[in-house]
């Protein structure tokens, strides 16, 4: 083998190294991504989750079994939470979500051996004036904004270097018709 076959063969394993190498951060990347986006989807799942549910609930307390004309008569702003005594599985209206926080762990996605994947979720409610349900109200109204923030280590913004964070809020509104 002569001088310019050795140079030929010292080129080829140095572009196949750069080929392979490419292909592995083009693999690297490929799942980090995948796993971004599943741990996005399972936060998205459960604000979305933790909605429905509050919406199923009835609007407030003193609608839960009869019917109020007047947005005074519902609960006040000061009193939106969960009611003296109740906890999470006897909330049985909207507003008992505020305040409310939980931390579920998803067994079925592991992130490191034997270390799973555990979400913090906190939910806020306020009453929402219907111009602007941006801005909460300082008086009851017809309408209560839900809040869910949801978050874990896992939810990192690689930019940045910290702990990223969902946002979702849906506007609940009472409606009654004789």
């Amino acid at each position: 083998m002569n001088t310019g076959q050795m140079m030929i063969t010292v080129a080829a394993i140095f572009l196949l190294t750069l080929v392979i190498m490419r292909v592995t951060t083009n693999l690297l990347t490929t799942d980090n991504a995948m796993s971004n986006s599943k741990v996005g989807l399972m936060a998205v799942s459960l604000a979305t989750s933790m909605m429905e549910e509050a919406t199923g609930k009835a609007f407030d307390n003193n609608t839960d079994n009869g019917n109020v004309t007047v947005p005074t008569s519902l609960t006040a702003v000061a009193n939106l939470g969960p009611e003296s005594g109740e906890s999470y599985i006897d909330f049985n209206d909207f507003d008992d979500f505020n305040f409310f926080k939980t931390t579920p762990k998803i067994d079925s996605i592991e992130v490191a051996p034997n270390k799973f994947l555990i979400f913090q979720t906190f939910c806020r409610v306020d009453y929402v004036n219907e111009l602007n349900p941006m801005v909460a109200s300082a008086i009851q109204t017809w309408h209560k904004k839900l809040n869910v923030k949801v978050t874990s280590d896992a939810m990192r913004d690689a930019t940045i270097g910290r702990q990223d964070t969902l946002k979702m809020s849906t506007v609940f509104s009472y409606w009654y018709f004789r």
